[in-house]
C-alpha cells in the first residue's frame, strides 16, 4: 500500500502563486509515476501534470503549460506542484495521484481557490 498526503492548498488572488506538496509512504519502491490530478465543481477530473519517478520528463496539460511545474524530491518521498500565474479557472480539488506495479493510490485533495 501506499499513502499520499497534500498540502498547500488555500485562497490565492488572480496572479498569485500556491506551492502544493504531496508526501508519500508505504511501499513507495514499486511507485513509477506520479501525478496531479484537479477536479473542478461540475467537471471531470483531470490530469494535470506527470512525472516519473527514475527519470524521464514531466508532462502537463496545455492550460496550465509555462505556469506549472512539477517536481519531486525523492529523498523525501514528495511530489511538489509550483503554480504561478494562477487564474480562477485554476480552482479546484487538486489530488495527487501515484501509479505503480500493485495499484493506483489517491490522496484526499487539497482545495485551490483563486479569487480576487
Amino acid at each position: 500500500q501506499v499513502q499520499l498526503v497534500e498540502s498547500g492548498g488555500g485562497l490565492v488572488q488572480p496572479g498569485g502563486s500556491l506551492r502544493l506538496s504531496c508526501a508519500a509512504s508505504g511501499s513507495i519502491f514499486s511507485i513509477y509515476i506520479m501525478a496531479w490530478y484537479r477536479q473542478a465543481p461540475g467537471k471531470e477530473r483531470e490530469s494535470v501534470a506527470t512525472i516519473p519517478t527514475r527519470g524521464g520528463s514531466p508532462t502537463y496539460i496545455d492550460s496550465v503549460k509555462g505556469r506549472f511545474t512539477i517536481s519531486r524530491d525523492n529523498a523525501k518521498n514528495t511530489v511538489y506542484l509550483q503554480m504561478n500565474s494562477l487564474k480562477p479557472e485554476d480552482t479546484a480539488v487538486y489530488y495527487c495521484n501515484a501509479r505503480g506495479l500493485r495499484g493506483v493510490y489517491w490522496g484526499q485533495g487539497t482545495q485551490v481557490t483563486v479569487s480576487s
